[in-house]
């Protein structure tokens, strides 16, 4: 991804790596006896945390990489630039509609509130990077965006929203997803509402803050915990 338009995202610079893993692999022909044999002349080496194919809550989130607008230009982005930072990841059904374009520009008006605590916030549609430029470039007095301060990440081969569990296979778009991963790229939250029904910055926000207190301080989070409030100990419960 284009360093200077990163920079406008977050000010920390973002660190990458390959995810490997070593597996026991055989083809179909093999035996099962002579592929316990294999696998068993040494333990599988893991060289680095593997991304999930599949969205599970505590493990690695499914990795991505594709095209997106950001300030109006188009760049690639990918999972790992957000590493080291707590990633809100927003799937919405589609460009030109009703209930997207308050959403976006709801997360987009209070971006600054993410960057207070080492957040960010990306939107993802099935929608090419042109529809995403047409759409910004649209006023919105005329049905369209316009100028938004999170990035627009295009999925038009469907893989993200698969991987993540999203997709409506027959209508061909994404339910309203939203996925936390925190600084090590592990997913910790997942809300799927129907088309209908936007989603809360609010709400969003207090999971990042009960996500964070709970890594900082080992503590868990009560029922309706905001910032400020009573948290109980592990050792208590």
């Amino acid at each position: 991804m284009n360093s200077h338009l990163l920079k406008q995202l977050f000010c920390s610079q973002p660190h990458s790596g390959a995810d490997l893993t070593g597996k026991c692999e055989e083809p179909e022909s093999v035996s099962s006896e002579a592929r316990r044999k294999e696998c068993s002349d040494g333990p599988v080496r893991r060289l680095a945390p593997t991304h999930s194919s599949i969205a599970r809550i505590s493990k690695p989130a499914p990795n991505w990489g594709s095209t997106a607008v950001i300030n109006g230009q188009v760049t690639t982005l990918r999972l790992s630039d957000f590493r080291g930072k707590y990633l809100v990841l927003l799937f919405y059904p589609s460009d030109f509609t009703f209930v997207c374009p308050t959403e976006i520009i709801a997360f987009s008006d209070r971006i600054e509130e993410f960057h207070s605590i080492n957040a960010e916030v990306v939107a993802c549609s099935v929608d090419s990077h042109f529809t995403h430029l047409a759409w910004i470039n649209t006023p919105r007095k005329l049905g369209g965006l316009g100028p938004v301060r999170i990035a627009l990440l295009s999925d038009p081969t469907h893989q993200i929203s698969k991987n993540y569990g999203v997709l409506l296979d027959d209508q061909g778009l994404s339910l309203r997803g939203l996925f936390i991963t925190d600084e090590q790229g592990v997913l910790r939250q997942v809300t799927v509402n129907d088309l209908p029904v936007g989603r809360s910055v609010d709400e969003t926000l207090r999971l990042v803050q009960a996500l964070q207190q709970a890594d900082k301080h080992g503590e868990v989070c009560p029922a309706d915990w905001k910032p400020g409030s009573d948290t109980v100990s592990e050792s208590s419960t």
